[in-house]
């Protein structure tokens, strides 16, 4: 079922038994146009209400996260973009995509951040307007209310990933959307920096 979990941030979620927690896609509702970040496969009801309320564009922050964006794209006719360095291999698994995203761009209110680590072309999304950052797998947020990382035999490099990671803190944001498991609703930015303070110096 949909949910708005903040004004204007539709939120739909289908429970991964092998992690423990939610995957997560998010609809940002926004003059400029209707943005779906990273869909997760929705019921026949939640893909109803996504084509009624409208997508022009479908963000995926990563290889992995294509998701359900060709079934949201076939219905709402939204354009599908990815970062170029992971626009292969989302390819490979039959995503249709129709355009790139480049660090430093913006996309509606949206900021495109260099996120890479886990993935080349992982990025995350910053909502400077309303102190939001959403992220796709550059942490999650298991357990609920902290932040954490996947597992490293996981990533394509965990040292930029922890870079990167790091770099996000000089980002101002109070709210964590994330990709997997459950978001952070304030004060979103300690629970980061307790993250990077276990990182080596």
């Amino acid at each position: 079922m949909m949910l708005e979990i903040v004004t204007d941030i539709l939120t739909w979620s289908w429970f991964s038994d092998p992690h423990g927690y939610n995957f997560n896609g998010y609809l940002i509702c926004h003059p400029d146009g209707n943005i779906c970040i990273d869909p997760v496969e929705p019921t026949d009801e939640d893909l109803d209400a996504i084509v009624k309320t409208g997508v022009s564009t479908i963000i995926l922050t990563n290889r992995n996260h294509s998701r359900a964006a060709n079934r949201v794209q076939e219905r709402t006719g939204a354009k599908t973009l990815i970062h170029v360095d992971d626009r292969v291999h989302a390819e490979s698994q039959g995503t249709k995509i129709d355009g790139e995203l480049s660090i430093g761009s913006r996309i509606g209110p949206l900021e495109i951040v260099d996120a890479a680590g886990k993935s080349p072309g992982e990025v995350a999304l910053h909502w400077k307007e309303r102190s939001i950052l959403i992220v796709g797998d550059a942490v999650i947020g298991n357990p609920p209310g902290h932040c954490l990382f996947l597992p490293e035999r996981v990533m394509d490099d965990a040292t930029l990933l922890k870079n990167n990671v790091r770099n996000l803190l000089n980002i101002d944001f109070d709210i964590l959307l994330v990709g997997d498991g459950a978001s952070i609703l304030q004060d979103a930015k300690s629970q980061l920096k307790e993250l990077v303070e276990t990182f080596p110096q």
